[in-house]
């Protein structure tokens, strides 16, 4: 697998080391760990999905963007794979998810699996997150058709926000906040799921 993020062009020792040490196949059901190491996305219920490793390994690689992270912010924990990741390139990982069940079963992974420095709580990205600010990165694993402003506020200056953007199109998308507003630029073509609001039980 890391060699083929190398081919596709991930670059950053730091973010391929860790996706080399956190074991994919135990965020997936045991039916698809076969299927794990493969650059797919693949199911984990509640109508989500666990990203392609090529997307994680893009989205941390902006997040970091060749220079060390304190705190970051991941939107969408899901089964918890991606936070593991940001664990290991981030001194201190919060991670939200809006469905309960998801997030019941990825708390249970990453405190097993001794992922120490990740905090997840239910919630959704809507919600007031001031008291994390300031943050050196934000990444959204949903789609959003609109830039979510909010979000930015809660960013250090250079801090990043890395977010799947657009309506009909969806495209990797880093923005970066700086002194008085932000830039902006698309990377890769994605496919996400959509960012909502409200909590899910269950």
């Amino acid at each position: 697998m890391i060699d083929r993020l190398r081919g596709e062009g991930i670059a950053d020792e730091v973010v391929l080391q860790a996706l080399g040490v956190v074991p994919r196949h135990l965020f997936v059901e045991e039916a698809l760990a076969s299927r794990a190491y493969d650059d797919v996305s693949l199911p984990i219920g509640s109508g989500q999905t666990i990203s392609r490793p090529l997307t994680v390994a893009r989205s941390c690689e902006l997040a970091r963007a060749g220079a060390p992270l304190n705190r970051v912010l991941e939107i969408g924990t899901g089964c918890g794979y991606q936070a593991a990741v940001l664990s290991q390139i981030a001194k201190e990982v919060y991670s939200i998810e809006r469905i309960g069940t998801l997030l019941s079963g990825a708390r249970v992974r990453l405190r097993s699996l001794g992922y120490h420095n990740v905090r997840v709580k239910h919630a959704d990205g809507s919600e007031a997150l001031d008291a994390l600010f300031p943050l050196n990165a934000i990444v959204v694993a949903a789609g959003a058709s609109a830039l979510p402003e909010h979000l930015i506020e809660l960013l250090a200056p250079q801090g990043r926000l890395i977010i799947p953007l657009g309506s009909t199109k969806q495209y990797l998308t880093e923005v970066i906040k700086l002194e008085s507003g932000y830039d902006i630029k698309n990377h890769d073509e994605v496919s996400f799921v959509p960012f909502l609001s409200g909590v899910v039980v269950k």
